[in-house]
């Protein structure tokens, strides 16, 4: 490896993804790929390893949610960038992808013309969004507001901020101990904000919280589920 070249660890559970990836990379001397992993714990590990300069990373991993693991990797590397490579295109999986800490996001699709452009600002500290996708997002920015009107709910404005916050990540599947970690608060505490919650919105069980999540359209249940 020759020392100006930026180092790649890819983490996608579909082999031959790996194999078509890292023959477009080989086009490129400034990058060169340095470890592969099939699923998130592999990934983890080999990232605390190798260090890589960039991470190309999918969302459906089998173990993990690809996002999750953006977040905890850039919490232990914070000079690794890590850009989402993935079959998704919904506005929220990008938006989910960019606050977990990733600086890229192609889709698949399109990763065989645009890989190289979006590893080249990456490497940059630049933020890099498929161009594909870019006009989903603005229109979704410029929605008229119809469905904001049908969202709006008195019982979940009537949750403190906190419990909001509480909420969205429970209904995004997240444990009461990570959902702790995160907010930086005891899983008692959490464990009190989810009494409030389902007590001021009357509801009985964690499915009808996602439900109820889904239909303000604060989570992407696709994502949830995968």
């Amino acid at each position: 490896m020759t020392a100006n070249k930026k180092t790649i660890l890819i983490i996608d559970d579909h082999p031959l993804f790996r194999e078509g990836i890292k023959s477009l990379i080989l086009r490129d001397r400034r990058f060169e790929v340095v470890g592969e992993a099939g699923n998130a714990r592999q990934g983890l590990r080999m990232a605390r390893k190798l260090k890589p300069d960039l991470v190309l990373m999918d969302i459906s991993l089998p173990d993990r949610n690809g996002i999750e693991l953006t977040r905890e990797i850039r919490g232990l590397l914070a000079e690794t960038r890590i850009m989402i490579v993935s079959m998704h295109s919904k506005i929220n999986h990008i938006t989910n992808a960019f606050q977990a800490g990733a600086t890229g996001y192609v889709v698949k699709e399109s990763a065989a013309d645009r890989l190289l452009q979006g590893l080249e600002a990456v490497s940059k500290g630049e933020y890099f969004l498929d161009t594909s996708l870019s006009h989903k997002v603005v229109e979704k920015l410029m929605e008229p507001s119809e469905k904001g009107v049908k969202i709006t709910d008195e019982r979940y404005e009537a949750l403190t901020p906190r419990e909001q916050q509480v909420m969205r990540l429970l209904a995004e599947g997240l444990s009461t101990k990570e959902t702790a970690k995160k907010l930086f608060i005891s899983p008692k505490t959490v464990e009190n904000h989810r009494a409030n919650i389902m007590n001021k919105l009357d509801l009985h069980s964690a499915m009808e919280l996602v439900r109820y999540a889904a239909r303000l359209g604060l989570i992407d249940v696709d994502l949830w589920k995968s």
